[in-house]
């Protein structure tokens, strides 16, 4: 009897303990966050850093690219240094959520889905999935896939979009289904070396890659007929502050000729706003 009573005292404490970890959660997750970061004049943003030319470390470790220049423009605004964090892309949004990171910030597409787990910020930036395949391989479209291997980043809104529209990629190639990869780096060494036919990846990343690596003759980028993507900052739901002061400083560095400057240095043109 005596030990029945130490075990139901131990089941009520660490109920009250688990209670009192998830409504720890929850007001973290609807609280704004805005007045800490202002005070401590740092703000915290997760990106996957191979994510070339959005956000990446380049040949001496250092992270670079238009989405770290333009969050740093941003917070520059306000005073406050940006720091950023390398996770998992795949665990992006639970990143988000424990607090580890205090924004997503890495050519991050809107979605419903993801639009159900984050607050957005305006768009910044647009972009499009594209398959990209060996010109000796003879595909040049993505119905040419038939029954091939495709590879795709786990995580990513091109495989939610292959998901979704299933007629335009999945119901073709093996398996239907898609090999996954944590980053497309890995997906390009994979694509090369032939163990699988096609890529569907990130117009940007495709680009700056193949021109980097002087490859753009070799390789093959179409479109594969998915809508055109809207690139946005995702915070958590609570942050409205701070996604308002993010959107306050797109339009100033619209304004002040500074978000072309960044643009021209990274795409080699001066791009504006996408329009809302």
């Amino acid at each position: 009897m005596k030990l029945k009573k130490i075990i139901l005292g131990m089941v009520a404490v660490l109920t009250l303990v688990t209670l009192g970890a998830c409504g720890k959660k929850e007001a973290s997750s609807s609280d704004d966050s805005w007045k800490t970061i202002e005070k401590e004049k740092k703000v915290t943003i997760g990106l996957d850093d191979t994510f070339v030319p959005m956000g990446f470390k380049d040949e001496a470790g250092k992270i670079v690219g238009f989405d770290v220049d333009l969050a740093k423009a941003v917070f520059q605004e306000y005073g406050i240094k940006a720091d950023f964090q390398p996770i998992d892309w795949s665990m992006k949004e639970n990143e988000l959520d424990n607090g580890t990171i205090d924004l997503i910030w890495n050519g991050y597409t809107v979605t419903k889905s993801r639009e159900k787990k984050v607050l957005f910020s305006d768009p910044y930036a647009q972009n499009e999935q594209v398959l990209v395949t060996k010109k000796d391989s003879g595909i040049t479209k993505a119905s040419e896939m038939k029954d091939k291997i495709l590879g795709a980043q786990e995580g990513s809104s091109g495989y939610e979009a292959f998901g979704n529209e299933p007629k335009l990629l999945k119901d073709i190639v093996k398996d239907n289904d898609a090999t996954l990869y944590a980053s497309f780096n890995e997906a390009m060494i994979d694509l090369e070396n032939g163990r699988i036919n096609g890529l569907l990846i990130d117009k940007v990343y495709a680009d700056y890659y193949l021109k980097q690596a002087n490859k753009l003759d070799k390789y093959n980028i179409s479109s594969v007929g998915f809508k055109n993507e809207d690139f946005a900052v995702g915070a958590r739901k609570g942050d409205k502050e701070l996604v308002g002061k993010i959107n306050d400083a797109f339009k100033k560095l619209q304004e002040d000729g500074k978000y072309a400057e960044i643009s021209k240095k990274w795409f080699g043109e001066e791009l504006s706003l996408p329009k809302e």
